[in-house]
């Protein structure tokens, strides 16, 4: 397969050319890879309104992907995201409804600010109670009840899918009850781009999803920010016809070309012999799960390259695992009180797996640990989204906030999975889950009568 913006670059860095455009750096190496770092000069096309080597890049990875349309982003999937609820937003329009999107709760925080940006209604689907923040398993039946709560038909269900802790959802029967009700599909498979080379394709664009976006960085051989969005075949005309619009309303106007090498490098990877690959690295870590099972390990999930350890059920707190690993050299993708997650790719290799094996081995097995991580619940909502993002705020301590409205989503990614969502009102609850996993000040809605110190 032919990587043409590869190629551009290449005889480019070769002419030599006296670089009187930017970068500042001006193929001079500072890093080693300034040569290869342009910007949108004659021929190479333009991310967005790309008609050259961008295009055809970009139509190999729709070939690969099988979808409808494939777009680059440089921003990772945030940018993808945004772009995303824009575009259900128009359709809304189109329509002359008032876009409303049904999420699942364990949505990404760059969710929070697409939906303040745009000014659409949200409504959620909770986790059952004995689920934890990070995962919201969605049934069809589940749904088909949700649906008849509300008092309205939603745009678009929106899915965070596989999640942080490999959980991957029943796509293809939730995208039956969406046409069933006439609403579209949206999901943020950011984790999961390697599912669609899986022996029997898992990837959400062939289970029925109208769009989605793929974080190729996290599980691709793609540089940090290089992500799809994908169009559906079955999508609504508008996507089609926006979506390059919807990308450049919220994207940079100076796109990475080392990233764009990287997506076009990539075709080629997945093109040659990819699937053959994954399909061995996902035996190996299916060997991996069953002996860390048949060792006592408590594990979480159904991705395939995903590991999920439940620590407390083997005597450790989820950070005390990761910091052993991290003194063998192993450093882990996420943990916390509960959990520790680990992302596999064919890159390690099975060497770097039999490492895993002897480290986590190598910790003797204690007393489980019975605490449980608190709920939030259902905290009532003072004020929309959007108003609450776009009020003046001011930072508090998060032990001072009951009874104010939440204003910006403060956690961290990983996993960026807010505990409450901009507009709601904070209650015991909610402060007694901020206090567990470890965020001392929040920010709220400024009502005037906050003065540090005071």
């Amino acid at each position: 397969m032919k990587t043409p913006i590869c190629e551009f670059v290449e005889q480019y860095a070769r002419e030599g050319n006296v670089r009187l455009h930017m970068p500042g750096h001006k193929g001079i190496p500072f890093l080693g890879v300034e040569d290869r770092d342009i910007a949108e000069v004659e021929g190479a096309d333009v991310l967005y309104h790309a008609e050259g080597i961008i295009a055809e890049s970009q139509n190999n990875a729709a070939a690969l992907f099988e979808s409808g349309r494939t777009l680059y982003s440089t921003e990772g999937s945030s940018l993808c995201i945004r772009a995303m609820i824009y575009l259900l937003s128009l359709q809304a329009k189109k329509e002359g409804k008032k876009p409303l999107i049904l999420a699942a709760r364990n949505a990404h925080k760059t969710f929070m600010s697409a939906i303040a940006l745009v000014g659409a209604d949200v409504e959620w689907l909770y986790p059952d109670e004995e689920d934890n923040l990070i995962s919201c398993p969605i049934s069809a039946e589940k749904l088909e009840n949700r649906l008849a709560e509300l008092g309205r038909m939603p745009t678009a269900l929106y899915l965070t899918c596989p999640d942080y802790l490999g959980f991957v959802s029943a796509i293809r029967a939730l995208s039956e009850v969406c046409r069933k009700h006439g609403i579209l599909l949206a999901v943020d498979n950011a984790h999961g781009a390697y599912l669609k080379f899986l022996p029997e394709s898992r990837h959400p664009v062939d289970l029925g999803a109208d769009i989605c976006c793929d974080s190729a960085h996290k599980t691709l051989p793609v540089l940090t920010g290089g992500a799809y969005l994908h169009i559906s075949k079955n999508a609504p005309r508008l996507f089609f016809d926006m979506a390059e619009q919807a990308m450049a309303l919220f994207a940079s106007t100076s796109p990475s070309y080392l990233i764009l090498q990287s997506l076009d490098r990539a075709n080629r990877s997945l093109f040659e012999g990819y699937a053959e690959k994954l399909a061995v690295a996902a035996e190996q870590v299916r060997e991996l799960k069953k002996q860390l099972i048949e060792n006592g390990f408590a594990l979480l999930g159904d991705e395939e390259m995903k590991l999920c350890i439940k620590a407390k059920e083997y005597g450790y707190f989820g950070y005390e695992m990761a910091e052993h690993l991290a003194k063998d050299g192993l450093v882990c993708e996420f943990c916390d009180r509960d959990f520790v997650v680990m992302m596999l790719t064919p890159e390690l290799g099975g060497e770097a797996l039999e490492r895993v094996f002897r480290s986590l081995l190598s910790l003797p097995k204690k007393e489980r640990i019975c605490e449980v991580a608190p709920r939030v619940g259902r905290p009532s909502v003072a004020m929309s989204v959007r108003e609450a993002v776009m009020s003046p705020s001011c930072e508090i301590p998060a032990d001072m906030a009951c009874g104010r409205v939440l204003a910006t989503a403060n956690v961290s990614c990983p996993p960026a999975i807010p505990i409450l969502v901009c507009g709601e009102r904070i209650d015991e609850k909610a402060i007694e889950c901020l206090r567990y996993y470890g965020i001392e000040k929040c920010r709220v809605v400024d009502g005037g009568d906050y003065e540090e110190g005071i």
